[in-house]
């Protein structure tokens, strides 16, 4: 299959499309793109001119990108180097010694390599929190995928280098929000109530109300992390951050593991977005959210696999499998969360997360952010329910070809943007460099 990336017409048929309703799930028919926008999808072939350039979709099932709405890019670089510890000590002893080496070359690398990863398996927007956020933008800029970035700031250091940081942080969203023909939008970004004073949150809400920008931090990941809130702030985190006023913006908080029935209340309240991260918060042990609490209050609930250092791999197909089955096996409730359900998390879900109306749905009027699966291979067969095989039976694979905004980034599992070869020995240098300083 190709499309023409000169064409600004184009027409894939005699495909399977992910329509996600529940009168009909999938539409076996046709898909028109026009330039980045997608302008029909249905059972009926229109009459069009010549002038449209035609692709054959036999054998695919299509459904809208993937969108990742938690992780850090660069510490793919990281990936198997702390496994197998509980999260303070893997933070402290193995993670923030090392990440406090990183260069901007390390995080250009680290991030090209978790971009490359991504695309190939299917994700066409991810959410990154970190530092040297420049280096981010630019390969998002340069590999065509579609971003919510933002400097990421833990604030455990004096006034001074926190006023750095801030100043830092809003010049980013200020840059970048808007860029690489606005595939790029920005968010502002304490790293977590533990790791940032309640003045310096104070700080970065007034940052995110002057810049009209949403808020993302981590919040209630382990229980240890909660007790030491109540400790030092008296409050459970939820509580604290509405005070400090965090809820007073568009927010998505990460993992959102240990929540009490009165603190999912007050997110429901405040419309507060949780990305749910199941593969990274089974391997540091840090327990199982209460998603089906959640999504019963009204919460939009989506997915994320963190960063590649403790997940360990960016595979969006497995984080929805995992996603369906955990709850299954916590609730003993087998339609706890369908495979339908989990989909709409890693896709229509996860845009709302990012506060982006115009992906996650193949639909009219969208932007043309979707992925082809090849389904002729076994675990595909018999082609009983697609939406169940892509959950269920699918990983990132599977993945055939990739558009991002119109344009095919990702051809019979190749990746058209960026050069993989280079990136996988720029990579295994940067981490060998790391270890050596």
């Amino acid at each position: 299959m190709t499309a023409n990336l000169k064409t600004n017409k184009w027409m894939i048929k005699n495909g399977s499309f992910a329509a996600m309703n529940g009168d009909k799930p999938v539409i076996q028919g046709c898909m028109i793109v026009e330039d980045d926008l997608i302008t029909y999808v249905g059972e009926e072939t229109p009459e069009l001119g010549s002038d449209i350039h035609v692709v054959d979709g036999s054998h695919l099932f299509f459904m809208p990108g993937l969108v990742n709405t938690h992780g850090h890019a660069a510490m793919s670089l990281l990936r198997g180097y702390g496994d197998d510890l509980a999260l303070q000590v893997w933070l402290q002893e193995k993670m923030w010694p090392m990440e406090a080496k990183f260069t901007s070359s390390d995080v250009y690398w680290g991030t090209s390599l978790s971009v490359l990863e991504m695309l190939k398996g299917g994700t066409t927007t991810f959410l990154d929190m970190y530092d040297h956020m420049d280096q981010v933008a630019k390969v998002t800029e340069e590999s065509g995928i579609r971003a919510s970035l933002m400097r990421g700031v833990i604030g455990l250091c004096p006034e001074e280098v926190q006023r750095h940081k801030l100043n830092e942080a809003i010049q980013f969203a200020r840059d970048w929000n808007g860029k690489a023909d606005g595939r790029i939008t920005t968010m502002i970004s304490p790293h977590a109530p533990y790791t940032c004073p309640p003045d310096f949150i104070e700080k970065f809400v007034e940052a995110a109300h002057d810049l009209d920008l949403p808020m993302h931090t981590h919040m209630s990941e382990t229980r240890a992390e909660v007790e030491q809130n109540v400790r030092e702030y008296g409050l459970r985190p939820v509580a604290h951050l509405e005070k400090l006023g965090v809820f007073s913006r568009p927010s998505l908080v990460a993992h959102a593991v240990h929540l009490t029935d009165e603190e999912i209340e007050i997110l429901a309240k405040n419309h507060v977005a949780v990305s749910h991260n199941p593969g990274s918060n089974l391997k540091l042990a840090s327990g199982v959210a209460r998603v089906i609490d959640l999504l019963n209050a009204g919460v939009t609930v989506s997915l994320g696999t963190d960063g590649a250092a403790s997940n360990n791999n960016l595979d969006m197909f497995e984080e929805m499998r995992l996603a369906a089955l955990i709850h299954k096996g916590v609730s003993g409730d087998p339609t706890a969360v369908p495979a339908a359900e989990a989909l709409k998390m890693a896709t229509v879900y996860g845009a709302k997360s990012l506060f982006l109306n115009n992906i996650g749905i193949l639909a009219p009027g969208m932007k043309a952010d979707f992925i082809a699966l090849n389904t002729d291979q076994a675990h595909f067969l018999p082609h009983t329910d697609l939406i169940s095989h892509a959950v269920y039976s699918a990983c990132g694979k599977d993945v055939e070809h990739v558009w991002v905004n119109g344009q095919q980034v990702v051809k019979h599992g190749a990746c058209l943007t960026l050069d993989e070869e280079r990136i996988r020995r720029e990579a295994q240098t940067a981490f060998e460099g790391l270890l050596s300083r």
